[in-house]
């Protein structure tokens, strides 16, 4: 499979994006005011316990209270699955902490909506090859390396390199293939790095950052540029410059697979990538087949939905529904990768009586998410034709980091038709003629709205003044939000909206 990484460098923005076979997978942005946190190492206050949820709240010094549950504080194997934490039994959390403890804490979610970061005790240090963990002994090795005799010898290798007591290590898929050399270099300087936090903490008073983690661009080169990347192309000399220096130290065969943009035309629109982004705003995704897929975010999960689209196939249904629901497994993944979306997901294929049919969608489907940095697992294609599944919550989604709510729909992403903003003007008039206040009124409307009038009801408003005895003058205005309306009253135009306008 062909790898590449483009970086687009602004004074203002970066964004890096991830390509494989020439689409795009996965695109990540950092902007100064972005507050990125993830891996930040924190010495914080325990603001409160809660035993009924076994959890407790940390002071780490940002807008909101840390979530830290009673599974990030006890002792646990950091490759255990959510399922198997779920399993297991901890002591109470009031016998772990207190309020008012300080503890070093590290962070594992960014704040999203309105719940705030959720941090771990069990701090880690990520280098290129290995994570380095000063509080655990597990020695691990990435799933994602699958070959026997490699995990034996990077096993071996760590044992006989890390001191005793000295900590735990889990080797990441980056570090398959790597020396006994880079590996001791590695280990080295992650552990003088503890040894220096550890003095910090000693000298911070909570809440305190302790350890930043590396910005956008260090991190991708840290955890994503490896030989299994074809090419890194970056559109900033300078940026190009760090770049081939830090591998000059750290991998200097990768120094020639750097390159840097020097074309006039922006190196996202060179590679379609902007246009890509675009379409991250709707819901519909086309397939290949010439089926679509839906992608509707509710509160509680993400529901996708599978349609055959225009896509009719020639003779066999099963086989057309086989197709279509084969190019939705690979899209549903890549969107997935793509969008940033996290939590419960639940896909709808289209339903097939063939169990193999319905094993190939699977398999598919897990082949694809397998390529996926961020932790999933998905069950079985129930009778109904869904598949549940769950995605790994790191940072926002991307369609939430770019964007923010409709200041006019409050964020449902609809607007309130012109006919009922009409029925409710209408009532809210006749309410006023009830209380007999007013004789005289200005009725201020969107302009789409005051057209809608002219062009659907224009006999509603001498109906109006005929009925309630009172005059009636409408103003469009293009300030006003397209499902409101306002209503002035006597000479001095005052606003009267609030008394009489309910839904």
């Amino acid at each position: 499979m062909k790898r590449q990484i483009l970086i687009n460098a602004t004074s203002r923005e970066t964004r890096v994006a991830l390509l494989e076979d020439d689409v795009l997978v996965e695109l990540m942005l950092e902007r100064p005011d972005s507050g990125r946190i993830v891996g930040n190492i924190y010495l914080g206050r325990v603001e409160g316990v809660l035993p009924g949820i076994q959890a407790a709240f940390v002071d780490i010094g940002s807008e909101k209270a840390a979530f830290l549950h009673v599974s990030d504080l006890a002792d646990e194997d950091p490759e255990e699955s959510e399922e198997e934490k779920g399993v297991r039994r901890y002591p109470p959390i009031q016998t772990l902490t207190s309020k008012g403890a300080e503890i070093l804490v590290q962070v594992t979610k960014e704040p999203i909506g309105t719940k705030g970061p959720r941090v771990t005790a069990q701090v880690s240090l990520p280098g290129r090859n290995v994570v380095y963990m000063p509080r655990s002994e597990h020695i691990g090795i990435s799933r994602k390396i699958e070959n026997r005799e490699e995990r034996t010898r990077l096993r071996r290798l760590v044992r006989d390199t890390l001191p005793a007591n000295a900590g735990g290590v889990i080797v990441r898929t980056v570090g398959e293939g790597a020396s006994k050399k880079q590996i001791e270099r590695e280990l080295k300087t992650l552990m003088q790095t503890w040894k220096s936090l550890e003095l910090t903490v000693q000298q911070a008073e909570a809440p305190a950052l302790i350890h930043q983690e590396l910005q956008l661009t260090a991190g991708t080169i840290r955890d994503l540029f490896s030989e299994k990347v074809d090419s890194l192309i970056v559109d900033s000399k300078e940026l190009y410059r760090e770049i081939r220096d830090y591998l000059g130290s750290v991998d200097p065969e990768l120094q020639s697979r750097v390159k840097l943009h020097n074309d006039r035309e922006p190196i996202f629109d060179k590679y379609d990538i902007e246009e890509e982004i675009l379409r991250t705003f709707e819901a519909g995704v086309e397939l290949p087949s010439g089926g679509h897929i839906v992608i509707e975010p509710t509160e509680a999960l993400v529901s996708i939905d599978v349609n055959t689209g225009r896509y009719t196939g020639k003779k066999d249904p099963e086989k057309t529904i086989l197709k279509t629901n084969l190019d939705a497994a690979r899209e549903v993944a890549r969107q997935l990768r793509l969008r940033e979306i996290g939590g419960i997901i639940v896909v709808d294929f289209i339903d097939m009586e063939d169990k193999a049919n319905r094993d190939k969608v699977m398999q598919e489907l897990r082949t694809h998410l397998g390529r996926d940095r961020a932790r999933t697992k998905a069950f079985q294609i129930s009778e109904l034709g869904l598949v549940e599944m769950t995605r790994q919550r790191v940072r926002p989604s991307l369609h939430h980091s770019i964007t923010e709510p409709c200041p006019s729909c409050g964020g449902v992403g609809r607007m309130v038709a012109p006919s009922t903003v009409i029925r409710r003007l209408e009532r809210a008039v006749h309410r006023m003629a009830a209380a007999g206040e007013e004789r005289r009124l200005v009725v201020r409307l969107h302009p789409k709205v005051a057209l809608y009038v002219l062009e659907e009801e224009p006999n509603l408003l001498r109906r109006l003044e005929s009925r309630l005895r009172v005059d009636i003058e409408v103003r469009d205005d293009p300030l006003m939000p397209a499902g409101e309306f306002r209503i002035l009253a006597g000479p001095a135009d005052v606003d009267i909206t609030s008394r009489y306008a309910v839904a």
